[in-house]
């Protein structure tokens, strides 16, 4: 490396406080892509949303593939074939902790925090899928781990990396729309993967055959063992709140995440839930078919109190008046954001279609100044991978996307105890009124798992 990219590089460690750019990294020559240049990574979770982000991972050195569903994961062990194979994540690190510079946590939910815990604790760089985890302590454990081991972490929210979640956040921080009072964000999408509830008499009785390939109780990881059942694998596990967040946790961090940067929301102060086909006693454990979810906000800086409603499934974003006058469909999954001024709606991952409405006001806009910097073609995966070698923090590290996760944890929580209105302590980590809405917050592991 020339002189003065080293001293560059260990500049913006020094600034950040982070030693972790690794030696051979550091040591190979500026710009080159020789293998000894290369990040080696280990991916826990191979298939599906995993085996796309390898896909954004590939340029550097795949050491090492770890899922517990061998046939899940074969695309992905056949594009890699030098990489080492595993089912259990302890193993391979037990086998090869020192070979790996970063890791790839691509596991459903219920088991990021002990993988990505896991991989902290041995000092490792991490990219964790959304949401960061299954239960806010986890959470916090994870972003406290994080500062602690000053690594280079980043949330799997992509569009976090994106043009068009700058240009909104720089549209309304020059007040284009004036004051924000009012969020209404949602999806509409999935919906018979987020609402398993026609299935429940089907899961309590039935006992199939657990597929060959599959290690039903890795995959169960730290919860307490249940029986397998095909609705849970490979992906409607997210309508089961044992394993997933529900729609709300999984699109959480993609259509808030704008507003939650451009007005730097911070924790709510309360939640409220209002549901449908959903009784939260006889199916508890399931995600209702439609979701209403009313946050409160405190004021904070030069802006006042924001409320935001969450909205899925089968209860859609409202309609905006400038929409109906115009005879537009509002957007499906993304977000209507309300100023004092105007409005603006945008769609999911990053506010892509960002747009003022209604329409005619489109006609005489102007992009606001460029205040942010930009991420080189919006790549978050390449993000987290410059982070790496500049020394610095990445766009959604655990700190900023862990905290968006936890809205959404927290909005969860609401669901399963839908029709209370919480009261949330965030410095305390608890809720002033509900004592089974706080035994929501922390994990259930079984013997021999420990957070």
């Amino acid at each position: 490396m020339k002189r003065r990219s080293f001293i560059s590089t260990s500049a913006a460690a020094a600034t950040f406080g982070f030693q972790f750019v690794p030696s051979h990294v550091v040591h190979a020559q500026a710009g080159a892509k020789a293998p000894s240049a290369k990040i080696r990574i280990a991916a826990i979770g191979c298939g599906g949303r995993g085996a796309a982000d390898l896909g954004g991972l590939a340029g550097e050195d795949i050491v090492a593939l770890c899922d517990v569903d061998e046939k899940r994961a074969a695309p992905s062990f056949a594009k890699f074939p030098k990489a080492r194979r595993f089912k259990d994540y302890r193993r391979m690190f037990d086998a090869m902790a020192g070979e790996i510079d970063a890791v790839l946590v691509a596991t459903p939910d219920h088991t990021h925090a002990v993988i990505a815990l896991t991989a902290l604790g041995h000092g490792k760089h991490v990219y964790c899928e959304k949401p960061l985890a299954h239960t806010v302590a986890e959470v916090r454990a994870m972003r406290k781990a994080a500062l602690e081991q000053k690594v280079v972490t980043q949330v799997g929210n992509q569009g976090h990396s994106s043009e068009s979640i700058r240009l909104f956040v720089e549209m309304v921080r020059s007040g284009m729309i004036g004051k924000v009072s009012e969020i209404h964000a949602g999806c509409d999408a999935f919906k018979e993967v987020y609402c398993q509830i026609g299935k429940q008499q089907q899961i309590e009785t039935e006992r199939p055959e657990v597929p060959d390939g599959l290690d039903w109780n890795l995959w169960q990881g730290p919860l307490k063992l249940r029986a397998f059942h095909p609705a849970y694998v490979p992906f409607s596990w997210r309508g089961f709140t044992a394993f997933g967040s529900g729609c709300i946790g999984d699109w959480i961090c993609h259509v808030v995440d704008p507003s939650f940067w451009a007005l730097d929301l911070g924790m709510p102060t309360s939640v409220v839930a209002e549901t449908q086909g959903f009784d939260r006693v006889k199916n508890a454990g399931f995600y209702p078919a439609g979701s209403k979810v009313t946050f409160e906000f405190p004021a904070k800086g030069d802006r006042g109190p924001v409320k935001l409603i969450w909205h899925d499934g089968n209860t859609g974003i409202p309609l905006p008046e400038e929409l109906a006058k115009e005879n537009r469909k509002v957007v499906g999954i993304g977000a209507v954001v309300i100023g004092d001024k105007g409005k603006i709606m945008h769609g999911s991952h990053g506010a892509g279609g960002v747009r003022l409405i209604p329409e005619a006001r489109m006609k005489d806009f102007k992009a606001p100044e460029k205040t942010i910097p930009r991420v080189a073609r919006g790549d978050h995966h390449q993000d987290w991978l410059d982070a790496i070698r500049e020394g610095r923090p990445a766009g959604s590290s655990f700190e900023y996307g862990g905290a968006l996760s936890e809205i959404g944890l927290l909005g969860l929580i609401a669901i399963r105890r839908s029709g209370t209105r919480l009261e949330w302590d965030n410095d305390a980590m608890k809720f002033t009124n509900d004592a089974e809405a706080n035994a929501m917050l922390t994990p259930e592991y079984r013997e021999g798992w420990k957070l």
